[in-house]
């Protein structure tokens, strides 16, 4: 068939070279008019329904003469916002992910690096698109830097090659740049780093927000990862699509100013600092959503009454310029100790609501929960594997509620997958998607309805992309990834 594509025409022809090349552009025409897609394929995009898709992209013909790796890199787009919502190119992208913060933790060790590769392609086969990760390891053991600006440059190449095994299994990476605890460094080492190495006299951690020296070391290691080149794809980190989002700090928290003035003027600068290196990627704050001073009305919202006292402000916080979409945080375990299961749930329900409600109404941005779960090991909890599977559901649900209409729920993280053999690290929130065929099953069944929204936009679609027809039954075909785990 090569030569039927490529050959020069020739002045004599066989009658059944005549009819083979009216086959062959017959059949090229109708590729390019499904989009490359077989008619029994299911039309959803790349970016939700993960590698095995990416797979079959790859062994395709390609009648524009392309590379198959052009082809795909072609739908590889950095995600964009459009009014409230994500879209990549001319269509929606809705978001099913998980939370992995440790990637870059076990890939520095060669005899776990394995597991990174393992737990995307488990992820994948889920249909979930995007993994949130630590992009920072600041002054601990094997740390990704060192002191300020200087690099472990192995640690660095593993952080590489996080970046790569994502872009090949098509889950798009939300790193996070710096702690607010103290895991991994966080912001007490910044503030340890002034005070020791630079001589200053500063003891509050919350000095990491306003202290000259300590803001000085941040913007230069915001600068050193998004100008990273990658060694494994040749890719500057700030132009690689496989990057979706930054995120400033994750869960920021300054209790020594209730007034939320010093995180905001942090918020600024920062986001500022970050656009101006890299101002096509998406940003955001990393915050747990919590109410502050800027909106008393909605204060009751919040879980308790200490959340709208430790320095954050949702709607004031996600009014910066360059911040790009929300961030909230549900974990209704933690914050509702106590309470019944139909409390907690029924809070999950309110707190999303409203902050749909807000993105909408207020910020005019997109909304993802950036982390969502339930510690199954708690003594207080009541959560196990069952229940806390009906929170991912209702979870699930409100987005679904808010997609059918076109709404800012754009989507919601899980905190947290592990591979197998990583029970050590378990601290109760995390779910081996092997050992949990339930929760693979819901986690799949959500992916597929999502895609069926982006490949044909609701009817209530705000920017008028061409809807495809889909069977609503399709979202309840066989789930090769759980009949494999079984």
């Amino acid at each position: 068939m090569e030569t039927v594509f490529k050959g020069r025409a020739r002045a004599r022809v066989s009658l059944i070279h005549f009819f083979v090349r009216r086959f062959a552009v017959a059949a090229a025409a109708i590729f390019l008019l499904t989009d490359g897609r077989h008619a029994h394929v299911d039309p959803a995009p790349v970016e939700i329904l993960g590698g095995a898709d990416v797979d079959t992209l790859a062994r395709r013909p390609n009648v524009n003469g392309a590379s198959s790796s052009e082809v795909i890199d072609e739908q590889w787009r950095m995600v964009k916002t459009r009014g409230n919502q994500f879209v990549v190119g001319d269509r929606p992208f809705y978001v099913n992910g998980f939370n992995a913060y440790w990637l870059m933790i076990l890939a520095v060790d060669p005899s776990t690096r394995g597991k990174v590769t393992e737990v995307l392609q488990q992820a994948a086969a889920v249909g979930l698109t995007v993994c949130r990760s630590w992009g920072f390891n600041d002054g601990a053991w094997r740390a990704l830097q060192k002191s300020p600006s200087v690099y472990d440059e192995d640690v660095f190449k593993v952080l590489d090659f996080v970046v790569s095994e994502a872009r090949k299994h098509r889950i798009r990476l939300i790193l996070s740049l710096v702690n607010n605890w103290d895991g991994y460094g966080g912001k007490a080492q910044y503030v340890k780093w002034a005070r020791d190495d630079g001589g200053l006299n500063i003891t509050s951690d919350d000095d990491f927000f306003s202290d000259q020296t300590v803001k000085g070391y941040f913007k230069n290691h915001v600068k050193n990862m998004l100008t990273r080149l990658n060694t494994y794809t040749s890719v500057m980190y700030k132009d690689d699509p496989t990057i979706l989002a930054w995120e400033l700090i994750n869960e920021p928290r300054c209790t020594s100013d209730p007034t939320g003035n010093k995180l905001q003027e942090w918020i600024q600068e920062m986001a500022f600092h970050v656009k101006s290196i890299d101002p096509d990627h998406l940003l955001e704050v990393g915050a747990e959503g919590f109410y502050g001073p800027s909106s008393p009305a909605r204060l009751p919202a919040n879980p308790n009454t200490y959340a709208g006292q430790v320095g954050t402000d949702f709607i004031r916080n996600h009014r910066v310029l360059g911040v790009d979409f929300a961030s909230v945080h549900i974990y209704p375990d933690t914050w509702m100790p106590g309470a019944t299961l139909e409390a907690q749930l029924k809070f999950v329900a309110s707190w999303m609501q409203a902050h749909i409600a807000d993105a909408e109404g207020t910020l005019g941005m997109p909304v993802v929960f950036t982390e969502f779960g339930a510690s199954t090991k708690a003594r207080t909890s009541v959560f196990n594997a069952t229940t806390r599977d009906q929170l991912i559901q209702a979870v699930y649900g409100q987005l679904l509620d808010s997609t059918r209409r076109g709404g800012a729920g754009a989507g919601a993280l899980l905190w947290q997958v592990f591979p197998e053999g990583t029970d050590y690290m378990d601290d109760g929130y995390g779910v081996v998607l092997p050992r949990a065929a339930a929760t693979a099953r819901i986690m799949s069944t959500h992916s597929k309805e999502l895609a069926v929204f982006s490949s044909r936009c609701a009817w209530s679609c705000r920017w008028g992309c061409r809807r495809r027809e889909q069977q609503s039954e399709d979202v309840d075909d066989d789930l090769p990834f759980v009949s494999r785990m079984n």
